[in-house]
């Protein structure tokens, strides 16, 4: 069981991580740590951060979707301004200007259908083309790369708004 010094910790870590990516984390103090401490529990049975709100098979190749953060959470605050889980959640949602909708859950019961398994790379001897399902998009401020359907709200670098993405393919 987590201590409540291991829980604080991770909690004004993440909280700090968030805030300089542009995120923020449920401003109910009290619900975030205990979000925290799922994690951390998590953490300790599977040897990584699976998120507390959904089940983990337990393997990490199958659960690398829903490591925190998970590939669903921007794409869950775009939509109803809150991760499935709520830990993290829109800047409206923080000055309590909104509240949190429900959220349909996002993730394939299919693990064939699930963002690590759609990803490849393929191509000739040395050159191979990388091709993913997901676009990619590219911060035409500072160059940051993300896979995800829509790019972030704001750059985790240089704090640029969303319109300063464009999608981007390339050749590895």
């Amino acid at each position: 069981m987590p201590t409540p010094e291991a829980i604080e910790a991770l909690y004004q870590r993440l909280d700090q991580e968030a805030e300089a990516g542009g995120y923020h984390l449920n401003p109910d103090t009290e619900f975030a740590k205990a979000l925290v401490e799922s994690l951390l529990i998590n953490e300790e049975r599977y040897g990584y951060r699976a998120c507390p709100c959904r089940l983990a098979a337990g393997a990490k190749q199958e659960d690398l979707d829903i490591i925190c953060p998970c590939d669903y959470r921007d794409a869950d605050l775009t939509d109803y301004g809150a991760c499935y889980c709520a830990l993290y959640v829109s800047e409206a949602i923080k000055r309590g200007e909104a509240e949190p909708e429900p959220i349909p859950e996002r993730r394939s019961p299919d693990p064939a259908e699930r963002p690590q398994a759609r990803a490849t790379a393929a191509g000739p001897a040395g050159v191979s083309a990388v091709t993913t399902s997901i676009p990619v998009w590219r911060c035409r401020v500072c160059g940051y790369l993300c896979a995800r359907d829509e790019p972030p709200a704001v750059c985790p670098i240089c704090k640029a708004k969303r319109d300063r993405f464009e999608s981007f393919t390339f050749w590895a």
